[in-house]
Parts: C-alpha cells; sequence; structure tokens
C-alpha cells in the first residue's frame, strides 16, 4: 500500500533543504521593519525630519499674542477673578449658615458620642451658638444698627416722656464716658424729638396698637415689661444686647468687663458675695428631730434692668416666655418671672429653660444698696472706680444721681454722706 503523503507545508522549512516558504517570508520582512523601526526611534526621538523651525515659528507666535494683549483684556481678567473671589466668600458664607442650620437642628438630639478626657480635665460647653441673622425682621431697624453698634454690640434704653429728665441724665454719662454704641427706644414722638435734639441715637418704633398704647402713657414697670418683646427683633437680627434702665450712671465702658460666655450676664440684687453669687442656706425645723436641718441653695435675684443677652436660641426663648407670661399675667412683677423662667428647673408638667447665665462683679456693676449701705463707708471699697451704679433700690433717684455723679466723677468725697442707707 503507499503511505500518506505530508501537507506542502509541513514538508518545507529551515534545514529541511527547500526553498523558504512565501508566508516565511512574509514573517521575515516584518520582523526587519520593527526592528529598524525601534532603532529609529531610539536614534532619532525628534523623527527624522527636523521641526525646529516651526516650534520657533509656533512659541514667536505665542509670544506675539501675548504682547499684543490689550489692557482692557488685563483689566476684564481681574474683573472676573475679582468675581470669583466674592463667589468662594458667598459659598463659604453657605457653608457657614448650612453648618450653623444643622447644629442648631441637631440641639437636643443625641447625634454623636464624646469621650471623656483624664479625671480633672473634663469641661462642657459653655457658650451656645448665635442665631442666623435675619434682616428681614425689621430692615428699619436693622439699617440703624449697622451704624451704631460696635462688634455687633449695643446698650439699649427703653423710654417714654414719664422719665424724659432721667434719660437725659442717662444720655449724658454715657456721652461723657465715650461710649457711641448705644440706642434709646423711643416709645413716643416727644422722646424722640428730644433725643434727635441731643444727638442722640434713637429708634422710633413702629405703630403698634396695644403695646404703644402702654408704651406712651405707662409706668416703670409697665414699659419694663414692653423691653422684652422690644429686644427680640435685635436678637434676631444677630445683635447682642446690654439692657441698660435709665436710672444707672456710666464710669467706665461696660464692654471691656463683659465675659460673653453665657446666654445672660446680668447684674445682681445682691450686697455680698453670698447674696449676690450663692450660697448653702440651712432651714432648721425642730419637730423633724434628727432631720430638723435642711439645706437650700441661695442666690438673690438677677436684675432685669441691666443685663448682657447674646443671640442664641435659648436667649431669644427666655424672651418669649417672660414676655409671654407678662402678656397673661398684667399683675406679675416683670423681674421676678425673668428670673422665675431662667432658675427654675425642669419638673413634672414643667419644662425649664436650658440657659447659661453669669452674675456680674457686684463691685464693677453696682446696685445702689451696695453702694449706700456698704461701699461708702468703706475707706478701701471707696477707692475702687465702678463700671456703672444702678439706683434700683431707691426711690429718689434723681437726686442719688447727682450725688453719685458728684461722688465718682467730681471726687466730692462727702456727696453720698447725707443720704440714708434705705429709702424714708
Amino acid at each position: 500500500m503507499a503511505g500518506r503523503r505530508e501537507p506542502p507545508l509541513m514538508r518545507t522549512g529551515l534545514g529541511s533543504g527547500q526553498p523558504p516558504s512565501r508566508g516565511s517570508r512574509i514573517a521575515a520582512a516584518v520582523a526587519v521593519g520593527v526592528t529598524l523601526g525601534c532603532v529609529c526611534a531610539f536614534l532619532y526621538p525628534d523623527g527624522l525630519i527636523s521641526r525646529s523651525t516651526d516650534s520657533a515659528l509656533h512659541w514667536r507666535r505665542r509670544a506675539d499674542s501675548v504682547t499684543c494683549e490689550t489692557s482692557e483684556e488685563v483689566t476684564n481678567l481681574q474683573s472676573q477673578l475679582a468675581s470669583l473671589e466674592r463667589k468662594n466668600a458667598d459659598f463659604r458664607k453657605q457653608i457657614n449658615e448650612l453648618s450653623m442650620k444643622l447644629q442648631l437642628a441637631g440641639q437636643g438630639k443625641n447625634q454623636a458620642l464624646y469621650s471623656a478626657g483624664p479625671f480633672g480635665t473634663v469641661k462642657a460647653l459653655r457658650t451656645n451658638p448665635t442665631v442666623m441673622p435675619d434682616d428681614s425682621t425689621n430692615p428699619r431697624l436693622a439699617k440703624i444698627l449697622q451704624h451704631v453698634a460696635v462688634k455687633k454690640e449695643i446698650i439699649v434704653a427703653v423710654a417714654n416722656s414719664n422719665v424724659k429728665e432721667t434719660l437725659g441724665m442717662w444720655f449724658t454719662n454715657i456721652k461723657r464716658v465715650g461710649i457711641t454704641n448705644y440706642l434709646v427706644v423711643a416709645l413716643d414722638d416727644s422722646i424722640e424729638n428730644f433725643c434727635k435734639s441731643k444727638d442722640v441715637p434713637v429708634y422710633r418704633r413702629d405703630p403698634d396698637e396695644g403695646i404703644d398704647s402702654i408704651g406712651k402713657t405707662g409706668g416703670n414697670h409697665a414699659v419694663s415689661a414692653l423691653k422684652f418683646r422690644i429686644l427680640r427683633e435685635f436678637l434676631q437680627l444677630g445683635y447682642s444686647v446690654l439692657l441698660s434702665d435709665i436710672d444707672i450712671m456710666f464710669f467706665q465702658n461696660p464692654f471691656d468687663h463683659l465675659y460673653r460666655d453665657s446666654d445672660i450676664e446680668s447684674m445682681s440684687d445682691g450686697h455680698d458675695n453670698m447674696t449676690a453669687y450663692g450660697f448653702n442656706d440651712v432651714f432648721d425645723e425642730p419637730s423633724m428631730g434628727w432631720a430638723r436641718y435642711a439645706h437650700t441653695m441661695r442666690i438673690w435675684v438677677f436684675n432685669s434692668g441691666f443685663f448682657f443677652i447674646r443671640p442664641t436660641i435659648p436667649s431669644i426663648e427666655l424672651l418669649d416666655r417672660v414676655a409671654g407670661r407678662l402678656s397673661r399675667e398684667p399683675k406679675s412683677w416683670d423681674q421676678a418671672v425673668f428670673n422665675e423662667e431662667l432658675f427654675f428647673p425642669s419638673h413634672p408638667g414643667y419644662e425649664g429653660l436650658h440657659a447659661s447665665k453669669r452674675t456680674m462683679d457686684i463691685y464693677l456693676f453696682m446696685n445702689s444698696k451696695v453702694l449706700f449701705k456698704t461701699v461708702r463707708k468703706s475707706a478701701q471699697l471707696r477707692k475702687l472706680k465702678p463700671v456703672i451704679v444702678h439706683l434700683n433700690y431707691h426711690p429718689d433717684k434723681e437726686a442719688r444721681m447727682k450725688a453719685v455723679i458728684e461722688f465718682y466723677v467730681h471726687g466730692k468725697q462727702n456727696a453720698l454722706d447725707h443720704f440714708p442707707d434705705g429709702s424714708e
């Protein structure tokens, strides 16, 4: 039988003595081409034909175009840069506002867990964040505050025609000290005109039926109750307010002596360290026998006629609570309500206010009981210069105010001597 014959391609190739096939010649040509290409790429990285002339021409054209730019184009670029910077500032502001919204929205929610530090190093937060200013609350007042306030802080007094003479003494002393960031909220036309004639910053509220009738004709307590509603607008606009009654004499700039670490920073009606800053008062009930002694914590009230209030959520809630109660309880004393809302703790049926508070130094922010009962009788304390003196304990205000000015401003050492400790 004849043997099996191999296909032609299997019988050709190197070493076979047969000439290379057509496929082998193509493969060899491709290999040689690739090799030559690699060699040329290595020896002539910029190509076999020089492009230096084209490159020089290209860069010359670029240089010519730069030199042809006009000053108008440069100005346009600078304008665009300034616009981008403003947009960037707006973006940062929006980010801050969104961050504040998240922070305020998270109040009262346990959104994060914190690790306590070593023993003795743990310290809770003291200062609540301020609210976002809302100029739409009162655009006219916002415009006034932009010109009068300093560092978003301002002294505010509320007055009607019943206290015109005392008001004059009040702003005269403020001017003497050199304080510029103060504002009188006028409750009637007479006070508005009086302030304008004395070059005193004044704000006349828009007509408000009901409130206006109280403001125009009401006495000290009625007007004092109104201030809690009025102050709310200042806080909504993002301003911290140092509320001042007009029976107060200024001898230093109070803004130099504030801590700003609390929602409310108030002067005290206390007359010494214990009554002003708090003490442990032991109540004795003999009928209880072994348990006859009960310890109580005591503090004399904050004075609602002079306090610094920051634009925070707890501060606005305090103003709302006090104003709401006074509208429902017209016979209540505003200072009593102010302290009850500020200090009463949460208990069954009542949710207390979560506001931080600080008592002012009683010898810098001095009430008239401290002055007439203690300070004027002490050789050492007489040398101290208070920030303010508040004639809150005495009804003969104008006579004592004039005497206080004589004592602290004109150095008349016996100016206070003829007054009794209390009122006659």
